[in-house]
């Protein structure tokens, strides 16, 4: 990857300029850089007008100068490495990958190595600067078991705007989910907020109290059997483990969740007698199906769409034929 350096650019203000606020101003006239991006140079003193830092909410006037630095990007210390994943779709500003199950997005304590972001330096030389560090721009992300669509920005501009969209809820996103239950009606909506979970730390849960705004429609696709149901979920926010825990508060737990499902062994209750013919199921049955935003860069809507993986329509089918005791 090619070391990038600091660049120094100076901007005469004129009429069109005037009365913006320089923030969205600077955003508006050099490519590959953000609103917030710009923010972080003003805070961190690297814009001046008329020789004299501002805040970001200075209005230009016609006739300022403004002066603007631009540090080079931070070296990205991880190392390239081959790590599975298929490309959907991919052009000049970003990609669209369908992330298999089992691997984790970011590095993280205990996962060093074959994470998803080492597999896309090894599969995109060509990635900018995104925040300031020479990564790729991983604009949202899936839990390790949860297989499906990430879509991924190539440059800074692209990452803001994707952003943007996925913090105001325009991303479209479905997903496809193997819940325990039989659900009653066609379909609903779960809206619950969600916080950490006030002991276990490491996990999210339901909290009236407290939580950020968190809601979730499900339709039901298909009865599995008399005891499970396949679902299409459409999670209007993007809150941590939001799909997993909402379905398990409700009393309808994904297949295969070690966190929020059953324990290991629920398939001998649910199942009994039946045990040779459930799959050994290691993971969650989550897959991000589909997903659709307005392209950066071109305007187009776009939506893309991952195939059910292998896993997970196994499950399905020895769930179908698994007739279960009731209680």
């Amino acid at each position: 990857m090619e070391k990038e350096s600091e660049k120094s650019l100076s901007l005469p203000v004129g009429e069109l300029g005037k009365d913006q606020r320089i923030d969205a101003f600077l955003a508006s006239q050099i490519k590959d850089l953000t609103r917030s991006r710009v923010q972080n140079l003003i805070r961190q003193k690297l814009v001046e007008v008329n020789g004299a830092p501002v805040k970001a909410s200075y209005r230009l006037k016609s006739g300022d100068y403004i002066d603007l630095t631009i540090p080079a990007a931070r070296p990205c210390t991880l190392e390239p490495e081959p790590v599975e994943f298929n490309v959907i779709y991919e052009d000049d500003s970003l990609l669209v990958i369908d992330k298999p199950p089992g691997i984790v997005v970011h590095p993280a304590p205990g996962h060093s190595s074959g994470t998803l972001v080492h597999g896309l330096l090894q599969h995109c030389r060509d990635l900018s600067g995104i925040g300031g560090i020479m990564r790729p721009g991983i604009v949202h992300r899936l839990d390790k078991d949860t297989s499906g669509l990430v879509v991924v920005a190539k440059n800074d501009k692209v990452h803001g705007s994707l952003s943007s969209q996925f913090k105001s809820g325009t991303v479209k996103k479905r997903y496809l989910a193997i819940a325990h239950g039989i659900f009653e009606r066609r379909e609903g909506m779960i809206d619950l907020p969600i916080a950490r979970h006030p002991v276990r730390r490491k996990e999210m849960a339901v909290s009236p109290a407290g939580g950020k705004k968190a809601i979730t429609f499900w339709e039901k696709s298909e009865e599995l059997g008399v005891r499970f149901t396949l679902l299409l979920v459409r999670p209007r926010t993007g809150r941590t483990h939001q799909i997993r825990v909402h379905l398990s508060h409700i009393g309808h737990p994904i297949v295969g969740d070690p966190v929020y499902g059953y324990k290991k062994t629920w398939w001998k209750r649910q199942c009994a007698g039946e045990e040779e013919r459930i799959p050994k199921i290691s993971r969650q049955m989550l897959h991000a199906e589909r997903l659709g935003f307005i392209h950066p860069e071109s305007g187009a809507s776009c939506e893309f769409r991952a195939p059910m993986p292998a896993d997970m329509k196994e499950c399905i089918e020895a769930l179908r034929r698994c007739s279960g005791v009731q209680d």
